[in-house]
């Protein structure tokens, strides 16, 4: 299990095999073990048996380096998004319970509870190496695939395209982030065969190359993170993208669910597809619920899940007669704003601690591109917050794709019967929103 994820028994299998391609420059595996075995001197001093190391997950070389050099020393990486602000990177790069690491801890990435207070997922090599197996059972692997990477490395969806590569002994094209403008000509230069995408980057791919169509290589194109709309699916099927469906998350290192590979010209029948092998899928009261080997060990600091252990998603949905999920809604309170998860009650407690703000209520507004953009209903107090202020306390607090792109001011917010926020009744604001503007470079 650990040569499966070792950089240095990579170089072993296949020394002369481009293992990373990135900057326009090609790394073989052999090179690779070597850039990993200079980052490991400067290292080496500075971690702890059992203590997480914090990686600005940065899609560049160096971070790459890194995390082959913490998963050689078996050193848990505290992966964490480099758009978060100062104040939410200090909070998140505290590791409460962090003693309690199971022995083969490898990486551990924040996702948002509905609570809105980011849980850490703790992922083990055994966890990341089912769900590479699970992928490859329906993918394969051919002699010269070649993995687009232009999701952040911060994200579960990058990261495991990482490390199903680095087992299979296969390469990643590293783009430094998503640029559609450039993506067609990266998928030719790097003869990129697989790619992942969230469904805002396929749109805005086929909106900016209006005759761009699938060259031969690409033979499959994995779009997952949020939901697919219908019309996204037939355009790209008329362009000849080879398009698989993806349900996964953070706590399952990635997919558990995806469309046959067989079916990539014509998915759109199969929902979001069926469990891979390994992975167990039930509904339960409506629920999604999800388990197998690929399961995380648990939320850092909480108690550890047991190896059986079915794992609530919150989503709403339904298996059909073919085996396939139907997901009919995700978490009621989630926002999916191009690929990236954000919860209303984050941002919430962010605008109530704003001088001058009473209450808020956040709520995802329906956007062609980017599937939800985050909008807020606040009840200011009796000297509420010029918009300058508010957007400046937003920006020190909250990444950009967190933070309120529209605002409207109301008397009160809705309850439900038992007292408690009606989320449901926020979208009857939408009408009154109006845009919230921030600092050049800030938003």
């Amino acid at each position: 299990m650990r040569d499966a994820l070792s950089i240095f028994a990579a170089a072993r299998d296949a020394a002369a095999r481009s293992g990373l391609a990135v900057a326009g420059r090609s790394y073989r595996f052999g090179e690779l073990a070597e850039l990993t075995r200079e980052r490991l001197r400067i290292l080496e001093p500075a971690v702890a048996p059992g203590v997480p190391f914090v990686v600005i997950g940065s899609n560049t070389l160096a971070t790459v380096i890194t995390l082959y050099a913490l998963l050689e020393l078996e050193i848990p990486a505290l992966v964490l998004h480099p758009r978060l602000t100062d104040v939410e990177r200090a909070a998140q790069a505290r590791t409460p319970g962090s003693s309690d690491l199971p022995v083969d801890a490898a990486a551990i990435m924040h996702t948002s509870g509905t609570t809105g207070a980011p849980r850490a997922a703790v992922l083990t090599r055994s966890a990341l190496l089912a769900s590479a197996a699970a992928s490859a059972a329906n993918l394969g692997w051919e002699d010269g695939d070649c993995w687009l990477l232009c999701m952040p490395l911060a994200r579960i969806g990058g990261l495991s395209i990482l490390t199903r590569c680095l087992a299979a002994r296969r390469c990643v094209a590293l783009a430094e982030g998503f640029d559609p403008d450039r993506l067609p000509e990266r998928i030719a230069a790097d003869g990129v065969t697989l790619a992942s995408l969230v469904p805002t980057m396929l749109h805005r791919l086929l909106d900016r190359h209006p005759e761009w169509r699938a060259p031969p290589q690409l033979r499959a194109v994995l779009v997952g993170g949020a939901a697919a709309p219908d019309a996204l699916l037939q355009r790209a099927q008329q362009r000849g993208l080879p398009i698989i469906l993806t349900y996964g998350l953070t706590e399952t290192c990635s997919q558990v669910v995806a469309t046959p590979y067989a079916a990539r010209h014509a998915p759109a029948a199969l929902g979001v597809g069926r469990a891979l092998p390994g992975a167990r899928i039930r509904i339960r009261d409506g629920h999604v619920e999800v388990g197998g080997p690929m399961l995380m060990a648990g939320y850092l600091g909480e108690p550890a899940l047991p190896p059986d252990a079915w794992f609530d998603t919150g989503d709403l949905g339904a298996i059909d007669a073919q085996g396939c999920l139907r997901v009919h809604a995700r978490r009621t309170d989630l926002i999916v704003t191009g690929g990236e998860n954000v919860y209303p009650a984050e941002v919430e407690r962010v605008l109530e601690s704003c001088p001058g703000i009473v209450a808020a209520g956040v709520f995802g507004v329906p956007d062609l591109v980017w599937g939800q953009t985050v909008a807020a209903a606040v009840v200011g107090g009796e000297v509420p917050p010029e918009e300058a202020a508010l957007a400046a306390h937003l920006a020190v607090r909250l990444a950009p794709y967190k933070r309120p792109r529209q605002v409207c001011y109301v008397p009160e917010l809705p309850l439900t019967s038992a007292g408690k926020p009606d989320r449901a009744a926020l979208a009857s604001f939408a009408a009154r929103l109006r845009p919230l503007g921030y600092p050049r470079g800030d938003g």
